[in-house]
């Protein structure tokens, strides 16, 4: 049985439009793959914890060869159990609308509270760092009110996605299938620049 994990980082409920292309692209996955489990994480459920001295002390601990101990312990329990959550999972789909050109805080909250030593990477003093999640595939569906690949930057930058595919590479993720709706705002032909998007979303997923 293959287990999904749907990484949602959009606040906006029902009226998202990243999530609207994942559900379109989960819905088509588990048409082709009977008996596939789809979990949400739901970046904004205010479950995510803070990662914040005591995390960071954790951390170094860790690498200098130690272990955390006291409230630094606590904490760094917590970000194994994110962790395993992720690293469980035997595929990723992540919905990421743009915000200021990068992505939600959210998003890069949850990202720093699971990227530690020993859950998703590693670390060799003399061959530096290493992906520790192996045999996963992904799918990124980025959405932007105004942004698109390829305008001025007048309207915009693309620290977004660029961002993500150099954190699945860090973590050893290769395998990732691309879905964008850009621009959802900036645009004259709303309706059907979303029915191609969810077409593609759709398709992307019968083939995922």
């Amino acid at each position: 049985m293959t287990t999904v994990l749907h990484i949602s980082a959009s606040p906006r409920g029902a009226a998202s439009d990243s999530g609207a292309l994942a559900a379109a692209f989960l819905e088509a996955y588990q048409d082709a793959n009977a008996g596939t489990v789809v979990k949400t994480l739901d970046l904004w459920d205010g479950s995510l914890p803070q990662f914040g001295p005591a995390g960071a002390s954790a951390k170094l601990a860790v690498f200098a060869g130690g272990a955390p101990e006291g409230e630094q312990a606590e904490v760094w329990a917590q970000a194994q159990t994110l962790a395993d959550q992720f690293t469980s999972a035997d595929a990723y789909v992540f919905s990421i609308p743009m915000w200021n050109s990068g992505v939600p805080y959210v998003f890069k909250q949850w990202v720093d509270i699971i990227t530690q030593p020993g859950m998703v990477f590693g670390f060799d003093p003399a061959a530096g760092y290493s992906g520790l999640v192996h045999g996963k595939k992904a799918a990124t569906i980025y959405t932007s009110g105004v942004y698109s690949e390829g305008v001025p930057i007048q309207f915009g930058a693309d620290f977004h996605s660029t961002y993500v595919k150099d954190w699945l590479r860090f973590i050893g993720v290769a395998d990732v299938t691309e879905v964008r709706f850009q621009p959802t705002i900036l645009t004259g032909t709303p309706d059907q620049d979303r029915a191609s998007a969810l077409t593609a979303a759709r398709d992307a997923g019968k083939a995922f």
